[in-house]
C-alpha cells in the first residue's frame, strides 16, 4: 500500500509502491536531485495548453474491440477455471498475446461492468508462475482508470461483470517489468491475478472534499507517479502526477484551515518538480521548463527547481542563461557536490561555445587567421591611412597651391 512519507516504498499490485531499495542512495545529494522522491508534480489550476503531453505515445487501452480468442493462448495448466463450471475461453485482451482474461465465476451482465472514473473493490490473489503467493488483498479499492494499479488490473477490471470471478494472466510489460519488487516478485515476471469485482461506485466529488480528504489523495496519487519513475515509466508517471495536480487545484466548497492550504502548496510543488523530471527524461524541454518556472512562482529559493531548470536550459544549448541559475542553486547550498559538478560541465561548454562562435565570426568577416585576434584589430587606429591615399591626397593638394599661384599671376 502507499504510504503517506515521502519515499516511495514497495507497494502491492492494487497500490503505489516500488519495490525497489533507495534509502542509501537518497542520502547523496544526486539521488537528493534525481530520484524520485525529489519529484513532486501538480497541475496547473487553470486550464493551460496541454503541449506537455500531446508528444507522449498514449497510454493502452481496450477501448477496441477484442481480438478473437486464440487457441495457443489457452492455459490448460490453470485448473480454477477447468473447475468453475462451463470451460471459457481465454480473452486477448490487447490482442498482442501478453495479457489474457478468463472467466472462472460469471457475473451479473455486460450492463454490470464498471466505468472509467468510478471507485471499485476487487478480492485479489497474485501469484508467480511456479503458484508463489505474493499478494493477497480480500478488499482492494482504487479508481478505475488512473493507474492506481498495476495496468494489468487497471486494463482488465473494466472488462469484469458485478460479482463476476476472472483469472489473469499478464505478462511483467504490465506488472512490475523488468525491475520487479524486491523481494518477493523478480525482475520479467509475469503474474497470474484472480480477480473478483466486489462493487462499483462514482468517485467523490472533489469540490466536497475535506482538506485532510484532499491531502491524501493527491499524495496517494504523487506516490504512485514515483513509482512509475523509478519503473523508468515516464509517461505513466506524468499521467499520475497530473492526476494529482488536478486534485490540487480543483475548486473547492469546504473552507480549509492555513495549515491545510500549506500542506496542499507543499503537495503541488512536489507534484511539479517530479513532472519536471519526468518531462526531462523523455526530452520534452519547454514543459519541464513550464513545470519549473511554476515551482519557483510559489518558492524562488527551490533548489530542486533551479537545478532543474538550469540542466533545461543546458539541455537546450542556453549556457549564458543556466549558469546563473545553477549559480543561485549553489549559493543557497553551496557544499551540494551535484550543483557544483553540473555548473563546472556548464562553464565549460560555454567557453567552447564561445570559442566555435569567435571563429565562425572570424570567418564571416574575411579573416580566418587565428593571429587575427580582436585585441590586434584595436592596433588599426582610424589615422592609420594607407600610404597610397596619403600620396594622393598631398599630391592634390600641392596641384591646389600651383593653381592658386598662376591665378594670383595673371592679376
Amino acid at each position: 500500500m502507499a504510504s503517506s512519507g515521502e519515499e516511495p516504498r514497495s507497494g502491492s499490485p492494487g497500490r503505489a509502491g516500488t519495490g525497489t531499495e533507495e534509502a542509501a542512495a537518497a542520502a547523496a545529494d544526486a539521488a537528493q536531485l534525481d530520484t524520485a522522491e525529489d519529484f513532486e508534480v501538480l497541475e496547473e489550476e487553470e486550464e493551460e495548453d496541454e503541449d506537455d503531453l500531446s508528444e507522449l505515445p498514449p497510454l493502452e487501452d481496450v477501448g477496441r474491440p477484442p481480438a478473437p480468442p486464440r487457441e495457443d493462448a489457452q492455459r490448460p495448466e490453470q485448473g480454477a477455471g477447468d473447475a468453475a463450471g462451463e470451460p471459457q475461453e481465454w480473452l486477448d485482451v490487447l490482442g498482442n498475446g501478453l495479457l489474457k482474461k478468463k472467466t472462472l465465476v460469471p457475473g451479473q451482465g455486460v450492463d454490470s461492468r464498471p466505468q472509467k472514473g468510478q471507485d471499485v473493490t476487487i478480492r485479489l490473489k497474485a501469484t508467480l508462475e511456479d503458484g508463489t503467493v505474493v499478494e493477497e488483498d480480500p478488499a482492494l479499492t482504487f479508481t478505475l482508470g488512473d493507474c492506481d494499479v498495476l495496468q494489468a488490473l487497471d486494463l482488465c477490471v473494466q472488462l469484469l461483470e458485478m460479482g463476476e470471478t476472472a483469472l489473469i494472466v499478464s505478462d511483467a510489460k504490465y506488472c512490475y517489468g523488468a525491475q520487479g519488487r524486491s523481494p518477493d516478485i523478480p525482475p520479467k515476471a509475469s503474474l497470474t491475478l484472480e480477480v473478483e469485482l466486489l462493487a462499483a461506485r462514482d468517485a467523490p466529488d472533489l469540490e466536497l472534499l475535506s482538506g485532510k480528504e484532499k491531502i491524501q489523495l493527491a499524495n496517494r496519487k504523487r506516490e504512485r507517479g514515483n513509482f512509475f519513475y523509478q519503473q523508468a515509466d515516464y509517461v505513466l508517471a506524468i499521467n499520475s502526477y497530473d492526476i494529482a495536480l488536478r486534485i490540487v487545484g480543483s475548486s473547492s466548497k469546504v473552507d480549509f484551515s492555513p495549515d491545510e492550504e500549506a500542506e496542499l502548496l507543499d503537495v503541488k510543488v512536489k507534484c511539479l518538480n517530479n513532472l519536471a523530471a519526468s518531462q526531462l527524461k523523455l526530452d520534452h524541454f519547454k514543459a519541464a521548463l513550464k513545470s519549473c518556472n511554476l515551482v519557483l512562482e510559489h518558492q524562488p529559493g527551490n533548489i530542486k527547481a533551479l537545478f532543474r531548470k538550469g540542466k533545461v536550459l543546458a539541455q537546450q544549448g542556453e549556457y549564458r542563461e543556466a549558469i546563473p541559475i545553477l549559480k543561485a542553486a549553489l549559493k543557497l547550498e553551496p557544499s551540494n557536490k551535484t550543483i557544483h559538478a553540473e555548473l563546472s560541465k556548464l562553464v565549460k561548454k560555454h567557453a567552447d561555445q564561445r570559442n566555435v562562435e569567435t571563429e565562425m565570426y572570424r570567418k564571416m568577416l574575411g579573416n580566418p587567421s587565428a593571429a587575427g585576434t580582436p585585441g590586434k584589430c584595436k592596433d588599426k587606429l582610424p589615422w592609420s591611412i594607407p600610404w597610397k591615399w596619403l600620396f594622393g591626397a598631398t599630391a592634390i593638394a600641392l596641384g591646389g597651391v600651383a593653381l592658386s599661384v598662376v591665378i594670383a599671376a595673371r592679376n
